[in-house]
């Protein structure tokens, strides 16, 4: 079977990406508070924190502790990344890798509370 009689596999999006947390308080607090990312909800439960359609979701350690390795490496689409960058460092939060231009993009990184890396990119 090639890939032109595959049936569709109806993706549309990323709905959810687990983050490992050590403290759940104080990632709840860096993802509310520090970013200012939204509640979501499933039903009537809060599940995590919206970033557009996305739900980051903090799971504790016993799913996997937190890494700055990239796997997986979550990349999120940014309006202008050098001024991403700026407002990071005025909310205390460590930009981790400073934004550099690369293949046509500005792209960086900053660790959460837990120390996952996230990324960050704009086109150039």
């Amino acid at each position: 079977m090639n890939s032109t009689t595959l049936p569709p596999l109806g993706f549309q999006r990323v709905k959810v990406v687990a983050l490992a947390v050590n403290d759940f308080a104080r990632a709840s607090r860096f993802y509310s508070e520090t970013l200012g990312l939204p509640p979501a909800y499933e039903g009537d439960e809060q599940v995590g924190y919206l970033l557009g359609r996305t739900i980051f979701m903090l799971k504790s350690p016993w799913y996997a502790p937190p890494t700055q390795q990239p796997n997986p490496r979550i990349t999120i689409a940014v309006e202008d990344a050098r001024k991403t960058q700026r407002a990071l460092e005025a909310r205390g939060v460590g930009v981790a890798d400073a934004v550099a231009l690369f293949d046509g993009f500005y792209v960086g990184s900053f660790l959460d509370s837990e120390g996952n890396k996230l990324w960050f990119c704009s086109p150039a």
